[in-house]
């Protein structure tokens, strides 16, 4: 398989740059980002300039950002809303902060990778409808296919995803009414006038015009993702003899020996997995921030058990595992109720004992936290498990019968007998998410706000499918921008999509709303089944309600502090 790398100039020796500046403001999206359009410019020229943006906001080190996210035409900042004192004023910060860059900026002289890609029916399950759509044959998309130099103009929606602009007009293609629930790694996709490669296995909206074995992410290798912003792409086309070569099996990695204490997965329940609060900091090469889908169930039972509340525990999803503990415990469920455990309490369980959770009563995810914390090894800052990417966790995967999930050999001294009420209105139905629109909002009419939705069977850690009558606005062509978990988004089959935490980076669906960031972990709670209404809610009122969750969570730790100690 071809795939060669050399450094290439884009830029003549002694060309001049422009150094008037044009007058950047920073707008707000959602309750907890805000964004920086990049002016339009020829060829890739604004993707280059979205680049420099976010070099000069990372140089600013304005306080409250956690997340810096370049894409296409813009920039999103995700700041932390308890360390800003408002929004106006973090957006008056960024536009001082990116008021430095100059109107044009020099290309960035990237790398030029050869990427071999099969065209074969097999791998292709959309070419021919391509072809059909634009009247051409299949020799005629390949050769127009391989023709151009490809600029990477971002790096996002999964780790190492390259939105790769340069895509003969003659190609251009709508996205996938619906979007396929899964699509291999190494697919090689079309998104209205962008072409890119799905790194790994993952739901995706674009057309399948075909595969390659290059690999485009590896968490163990550095650096992670093999393209980045402002390199060169050629697809060469190959045969499928050496695809098949190049496509090695990906062999899952092993659990690393527990050489002390750990839990021993007997039954692995239903999408099980080992999370903590997530890896902030990496979106910009499309890792997703990861972690528990209700951050605050899982920071409850950390705080049960005397943890810290970032320690890693075990998401149970609907079905619950069967644990058997090859040593003393104590332990604390939040979020979910599982009859097998009582919620919100530390709980002894014994060496030897098999805890056999089963099926969740109420909500859709339950959090164990055992003190002293799970401690498999951190990736990129995080033991949360990303399945994608295989990254985190104790394999990478969700947990699998056999594994044995290493906690620390300690003792753990409860003080007094006592539980904190659980918040029984966090399954309320229907339920009601508060939502600021969007910027597609006003192309749906007041249906959005009319319509009670269904969530449907294809809900997971990446996002809920909701049904229901199909909004209006739904469109395929869209500059692809950054998203985040809460983002409502809008497939052309009218349907929307609530993303979580183990969402895409960047998206290319319009996009309704935001689901306020307080109100996250009642979204990760919702079961197929359940109804769901929207109600419209400011930005101040957003702000409000977090800073209220804060301040709730705020007083619990500091009523369970000294409850349960424990030492090795």
């Amino acid at each position: 398989m071809r795939h060669e790398s050399r450094l290439t100039a884009t830029l003549e020796p002694g060309a001049p740059v422009r150094r008037e500046r044009h007058a950047m403001t920073a707008e707000p999206l959602g309750d907890t980002a805000a964004l920086v359009r990049a002016a339009a410019a020829p060829g890739d020229a604004t993707a280059e300039r979205a680049s420099a943006l976010a070099a000069a906001i990372g140089r600013a080190a304005v306080a409250g950002v956690v997340d810096v996210v370049p894409s296409i035409d813009r920039v999103t900042v995700v700041y932390d809303i308890l360390r800003v004192a408002s929004q106006p004023a973090f957006c008056a910060d960024l536009s001082r902060a990116v008021d430095t860059v100059p109107a044009s900026v020099a290309p960035h002289a990237g790398t030029l990778h050869e990427i071999a890609v099969c065209y074969g029916a097999e791998h292709a399950p959309d070419l021919d409808d391509v072809c059909r759509l634009h009247g051409i044959g299949r020799r005629l998309f390949i050769e127009l296919h391989t023709a151009p130099t490809y600029a990477v103009q971002a790096i996002g929606f999964v780790p190492g995803f390259p939105y790769l602009g340069g895509l003969s007009a003659a190609l251009a293609t709508p996205r996938r009414a619906t979007p396929r629930p899964m699509v291999p790694a190494g697919a090689v996709g079309i998104g209205a006038a962008q072409t890119g490669v799905y790194p790994c296995a993952t739901p995706g909206g674009w057309n399948i015009v075909g595969r390659t074995g290059a690999v485009l992410f590896d968490a163990a290798r550095e650096p992670a993702a093999l393209l980045r912003a402002g390199d060169r792409v050629r697809f060469v086309e190959s045969t499928a003899a050496e695809l098949a070569a190049a496509l090695v099996p990906a062999l899952a990695p092993s659990a690393p020996a527990a050489a002390g204490a750990a839990i021993e997965i007997v039954r692995p329940g239903l999408a099980t997995s080992i999370q903590d609060l997530g890896r902030p900091g990496f979106r910009a090469m499309g890792v997703p921030l990861c972690g528990a889908a209700d951050t605050i169930a899982m920071r409850v039972a950390n705080l049960i058990v005397g943890n810290p509340e970032s320690s890693a525990g075990i998401e149970c999803t609907l079905l619950g595992p069967d644990l058997r503990f090859e040593c003393d415990a104590v332990v604390a469920l939040a979020g979910a109720e599982f009859a097998a455990l009582p919620s919100c309490r530390p709980v002894r369980i014994a060496a030897g004992t098999v805890l056999a959770l089963g099926h969740a009563r109420r909500g859709c995810r339950g959090y164990l936290a055992i003190a002293g914390g799970v401690t498999v090894p951190p990736r990129l800052g995080s033991r949360s498990t990303y399945v994608p990417a295989r990254l985190g966790g104790a394999t990478g995967l969700a947990l699998t019968a056999g594994d044995r999930v290493p906690i620390p050999a300690g003792v753990a001294t409860i003080r007094g007998a006592w539980s904190l009420a659980p918040d029984h209105d966090a399954f309320a139905a229907p339920c009601v998410l508060r939502v600021i629109p969007g910027t597609h909002a006003e192309d749906c009419g007041r249906a959005a706000w009319n319509t009670s939705w269904r969530v449907s069977s294809r809900a997971d850690r990446m996002g809920i499918r909701l049904e229901g009558q199909p909004l209006p606005g739904g469109r395929a062509d869209m500059v692809s921008a950054a998203v985040l978990p809460g983002t409502i988004q809008l497939p052309p089959d009218g349907r929307p999509i609530i993303l979580l935490a183990d969402a895409q980076t960047i998206g290319g669906y319009p996009v309704v709303g935001q689901v306020i960031a307080a109100d996250l972990p009642r979204a990760a709670q919702l079961r197929p089944g359940d109804v769901v209404q929207w109600r419209q809610v400011s930005l101040d009122e957003a702000h409000a309600a977090y800073r209220e969750q804060a301040a709730w969570l705020a007083a619990v730790r500091e009523s369970l502090a000294g409850r349960v100690c424990w030492r090795t």
